[in-house]
């Protein structure tokens, strides 16, 4: 995950289904977000790339 403010990166594992409040793509947590951005701000834009998906469950919709 990239923050398209500053170019800062962060691998994350994604591993629930949230976010749970509108207008949101992710929730990270606490100590991914301090490496990628100012906890003060809140939110902030990121780009998303997969890196590996060979485990991925996908959902039907």
């Amino acid at each position: 995950m990239t923050n398209t403010n500053n170019g800062k990166t962060v691998d994350v594992k994604i591993n629930d289904r949230g976010p749970f409040v509108k207008g949101r793509v992710i929730d990270l947590s606490r100590k991914s977000f301090e490496q990628i951005g100012s906890i003060n701000k809140g939110t902030l834009p990121v780009k998303i790339d997969v890196i590996d998906d060979s485990n991925t469950f996908r959902y039907k919709h």
